[in-house]
């Protein structure tokens, strides 16, 4: 008798859940760190009997990490180049501390010294820059004797004591919010306000990503997961946005990391300058011989450090409100680490400046939690390097993961 040759095939799952497992699956890099922030705020919240999420305290996590998110920008890209800085820290100190200088010895307006402090820190990033990019020394090397020149510059510059009294309009840097507008109610309405310019913004971004894969053929995400995503965005932008808009509204501070997210995740998603970034850091020799300008695009990136890293140390000074010769000791340890949390690749060449932000967000919603838990100093640090450990560990695994999958 013949036999019957047909095949039974299973069935491929097409589910919802199915759409979002493979989505994660193909995407943890991208989508690893929000998981473990989420999963942070939700223990911490059930820890502390929901302390975490309180507006004052979010405000506060806000507030108390500025400066380490700026400085975790600026050094993703930096070791997105395939570069390292060990100087930030000492360079967001002698900033901080030459800005109080400028404001407290020769009543220079703040503003003013907040400009000239911006440009001292371009001009130190652009120094090193110069030894790393057209010398030729090791990045880890020029910065390292970075660290060490302007930890002692900085030591010199304040002679050694504690700088107070800053202007008010210095330290509403990191201490102030927007200022409220409108009829009463109970809420902050600018911060409302401003909460739906950014998720109708981020909405329409989406909806173009996705009109444009269409457009070219591409496969976009299904409807069904699509419309989950724009769900999940909106909820969260709008639940973060009241959250804020319950206490004292939008911090200032915030609204420069805004404004730092939007434009430097513009540059290097959108522009030359930040394509070449990509290919120095993923393949330096096979970048240079594609016509990559590599010591210019170096140069830049130094630049930028330097502006990022003396922004971050006026925002310390702003928001302890006093210069100190050991303000910025062991910031570049905090902005490597967030850095790494947030999906850089030691290689260089991987990551996102959101990322550093989520990396960012990750140690400080680690540092607030444990505080609010009474865990010691010495316990909280044992925690940190374990998760920095965790997070390398997580990147190589996801490339070997990678290398399996295409061989």
């Amino acid at each position: 008798m013949p036999q019957d040759t047909t095949h039974q095939t299973t069935p491929t799952p097409t589910g919802l859940a199915h759409l979002v497992l493979t989505s994660l699956r193909t995407n943890m890099r991208q989508y690893g760190m929000i998981i473990a922030l989420l999963a942070l705020l939700t223990t911490f919240q059930i820890w502390t009997g929901g302390d975490v999420l309180l507006p004052r305290n979010v405000s506060n996590i806000i507030n108390q990490n500025g400066y380490i998110l700026i400085l975790a920008i600026g050094m993703m890209i930096v070791i997105i180049n395939g570069h390292i800085d060990l100087s930030v820290g000492s360079i967001a100190g002698f900033s901080g501390a030459a800005a109080a200088v400028m404001m407290l010895e020769h009543n220079m307006p703040w503003p003013l010294a907040l400009t000239l402090a911006l440009t001292i820190g371009a001009a130190i990033g652009a120094w090193q820059g110069f030894w790393i990019a057209y010398i030729g020394l090791p990045s880890f090397i020029v910065t390292l004797a970075g660290m060490l020149l302007f930890r002692g510059a900085t030591r010199i510059l304040l002679e050694g004591r504690t700088w107070s009294g800053l202007p008010q309009g210095f330290q509403d840097i990191n201490q102030g919010f927007l200022p409220e507008t409108g009829p009463h109610t109970n809420y902050h309405n600018l911060t409302l306000l401003l909460g739906t310019a950014v998720c109708a913004t981020v909405l329409w971004q989406e909806w173009r990503k996705r009109t444009q894969q269409q457009q070219y053929d591409l496969t976009p995400l299904p409807k069904s997961l699509f419309l989950l995503k724009c769900a999940t965005i909106t909820t969260a932008i709008m639940a973060f946005t009241l959250t804020l808009a319950s206490y004292r509204g939008t911090p200032v501070v915030l609204l420069i990391l805004g404004i730092l997210l939007v434009l430097l995740s513009f540059i290097m998603r959108n522009t030359i300058l930040g394509r070449h970034i990509y290919a120095l850091g993923g393949n330096r020799a096979a970048a240079q011989l594609s016509g990559v300008k590599h010591k210019r695009v170096t140069m830049a990136v130094f630049i930028n450090m330097g502006t990022l890293a003396a922004l971050a140390g006026c925002v310390f000074t702003a928001r302890t409100g006093t210069a100190t010769t050991g303000a910025g000791n062991l910031f570049e340890l905090e902005a490597i680490a967030a850095a790494f949390i947030g999906g850089a690749s030691m290689t260089g060449g991987v990551g996102t400046v959101l990322g550093a932000v989520i990396g960012g967000l990750v140690l400080g919603v680690l540092d607030n939690g444990m505080q609010l838990l009474k865990i010691g100093e010495d316990w909280q640090q044992v925690i940190k390097g374990l998760v920095l450990l965790l997070a390398v560990a997580f990147d190589i695994w996801n490339k070997r993961r990678g290398l399996t999958t295409t061989s």
